[in-house]
């Protein structure tokens, strides 16, 4: 092995302490950097930013996934900042380097089947923890909450006298959200049970608690919403984002304005919220191939 990668597989492994994992990979990633150098006789120590775009060209014809250049070069970056750093090299080839632009997956919200599968679910049982996690799924979905703003809503940010709901947003923002009916029969009923765990001599500003009286968190929100929309759907992702997204992506699919979806959802720009759009659209795009009449094959 040269001497100098040596050196920097036992920076990583003594310094750093990455796993035997992480050690290898880089390790591989950058032996595979020298190959290519060696077919193209040069010296790594010399090496300029032209020959590394080169062998990005060449890992991009191999079909390689931007992921994965990305990891590649990475390890190649850290590589020449340690021979920066031991002055074996006086400048670092990579240094103007900017990782490749990956496409953002998109994620489908959940549908309105889906959702009422979890009610049905969480309806049927009449314990304080599943009247607590049917809470939590109607107010993300009914009103378009981060699992943040969600945890941080008090007592006194619910107003059923104007049917509103104070939410603080990013930079402590606030905005306002309405309370829709059904969601109001379902906020008064915990409330009612929310009473027998939460004593008069104890100061609980947060609208929701566990059984035990305390405020919830947002692992906790997580954890439900993970648990039962594994149950119901075979979506990637199912975290409490998806349902702000659903919020948002059936507000629309319903007529609503993109304007008023902006505010509901606290975006400070129109773009944030035009990226729930992109499914809306995809479907939009299907219907319209397989229906119109100038698409249709003869028979």
């Amino acid at each position: 092995m040269d001497e100098n990668l040596q050196k920097f597989i036992d920076y990583l492994e003594k310094e750093k302490q990455y796993s035997n994992h992480t050690v290898v990979a880089y390790k591989k990633d950058i032996e595979e950097f020298f190959y290519f150098l060696i077919t193209h006789r040069q010296d790594y120590k010399e090496v300029k930013y032209q020959s590394v775009r080169l062998w990005v060209v060449e890992l991009m014809e191999k079909d390689l996934s931007k992921r994965s250049i990305n990891r590649k070069i990475s390890s190649i970056k850290a590589f020449y900042k340690f021979l920066m750093k031991v002055e074996v090299i006086d400048s670092n080839p990579l240094q103007q380097h900017r990782s490749l632009k990956l496409e953002k997956k998109m994620q489908l919200p959940f549908t309105i089947q889906e959702i009422d599968q979890v009610r049905e679910e969480l309806q049927a049982s009449e314990d304080y923890d599943s009247l607590l996690n049917l809470v939590i799924v109607e107010m993300l979905y009914c009103l378009g909450l981060r699992r943040s703003e969600l945890c941080n809503i008090k007592f006194s940010d619910v107003d059923f006298y104007t049917k509103t709901v104070k939410v603080h947003g990013k930079g402590n923002k606030a905005r306002y959200v309405p309370i829709i009916d059904n969601l109001e029969k379902i906020l008064k009923a915990y409330l009612l049970e929310r009473d027998s765990y939460c004593l008069s001599d104890q100061k609980i500003n947060y609208f929701l608690i566990d059984k035990e009286g305390r405020k919830i968190d947002e692992i906790f929100v997580y954890r439900v919403i993970n648990f039962y929309f594994s149950k119901t759907t075979t979506k990637e992702k199912n975290s409490p984002h998806m349902l702000r997204h659903a919020f948002a992506t059936h507000l629309l699919e319903n007529g609503a304005d993109i304007n008023s979806i902006k505010e509901l959802m606290g975006h400070k720009s129109l773009a944030s919220t035009e990226g729930y759009t992109q499914v809306n659209f995809k479907e939009l795009k299907q219907t319209y191939l397989k229906a119109h009449p100038k698409l249709k094959k003869k028979n």
